[in-house]
């Protein structure tokens, strides 16, 4: 099943959900340690959204669907004052409710000035996946009017585009299926204790395209390529041999300590931020070699200093 038979299941619930909109103006301020934990859940129409927020209901979350955002503030303080039995919620923001997309941003300010801990998770996805996807369940794209399906996902593309930028957590689809997509966000939000910062190292060959979803990008084209010694070609990073190629050429070991060093500088400032999620692309031709074995061993340096991280080979085993 892919991620799409979810979202092509989406019923269109218009751009009202049926929220109480009524302010306990009477009742005494809201303790800090009762407002709920708020994730706002985005991105592309057909990249997930429903798979994304059913997966956070099974884990306990309360999940809104296509609430107008002006109504998010409301919902949280409801959900204070509901004594402890919300203190998680969900909130699903899309195209549908397009006119109230305008008042995000002073939501998400209203949010911040009350000391709400809020997350946005945004689902990205490339335009062929998007396309194939709409058309494998005979869908329009909300936004293509009289247009073509690609005519929607660039409208859609720009609308999302500030959002987006201000995601704290974005997950490309284009290759999951709704089982790989839950599993990433059960890697993001089934601990029991938050950590202050999650790390994916991802990597990649460069002949294959940079990850839509990246937030750093480290290039290792700068070491000799085990590709052109015979008796390595055959094999990936993760062998012990080509991992000991690639550190014993001149820079590596180097190049490690030193980006670990960066890393640790950065995320402090992620710290300062809020921003918790973070993904480290490291790159090489192919992503079968060098790429593999500087992967593996910035993810355990990562690890031994406490963040939790989780290694993805993106492009190993694609030649």
């Amino acid at each position: 099943m892919n991620v799409n038979e979810h979202d092509g299941q989406e019923q269109q619930a218009g751009d009202g959900a049926q929220v109480s909109t009524g302010t306990p103006n009477d009742k005494a301020p809201v303790p800090d340690a009762a407002i709920p934990e708020l994730v706002i859940i985005s991105g592309m129409s057909g990249a997930g959204r429903s798979t994304a927020a059913k997966c956070l209901e099974d884990l306990g979350w309360f999940v809104v669907d296509n609430l107008p955002p002006a109504l998010i503030p409301t919902m949280v303080e409801l959900g204070a004052r509901s004594q402890g039995n919300v203190a998680r919620i969900a909130v699903v923001v899309d195209v549908r409710g397009r006119r109230f997309f305008d008042n995000l941003r002073d939501s998400l300010a209203d949010l911040e000035a009350k000391n709400v801990t809020r997350r946005i998770v945004f689902l990205e996805s490339s335009d062929e996946a998007l396309v194939r996807r709409f058309e494998s369940v005979r869908r329009p794209h909300p936004l293509q009017g009289d247009g073509r399906i690609v005519d929607g996902i660039d409208a859609e593309r720009e609308l999302l585009r500030e959002l987006r930028g201000d995601a704290d957590l974005v997950i490309d689809t284009s290759s999951l299926n709704v089982h790989e997509l839950r599993a990433k966000m059960d890697a993001q939000f089934a601990g029991e204790e938050e950590p202050e910062l999650r790390a994916t190292v991802m990597s990649f060959g460069y002949k294959y395209g940079l990850p839509v979803d990246a937030d750093l990008v480290v290039d290792c084209r700068f070491l000799p390529n085990p590709h052109w010694v015979p008796e390595l070609r055959p094999y990936t990073g993760l062998n012990d041999e080509v991992s000991g190629y690639v550190f014993n050429q001149p820079g590596a070991k180097e190049f490690l300590d030193r980006y670990t060093e960066l890393l640790q500088l950065v995320a402090t400032g992620y710290g300062r931020e809020g921003k918790r999620y973070v993904t480290i692309a490291v790159g090489c031709t192919g992503g079968k070699h060098r790429s593999v074995a500087m992967s593996e061993k910035l993810a355990a340096r990562l690890a031994s200093e406490g963040v939790e991280t989780v290694v993805v080979h993106r492009d190993m085993g694609r030649e």
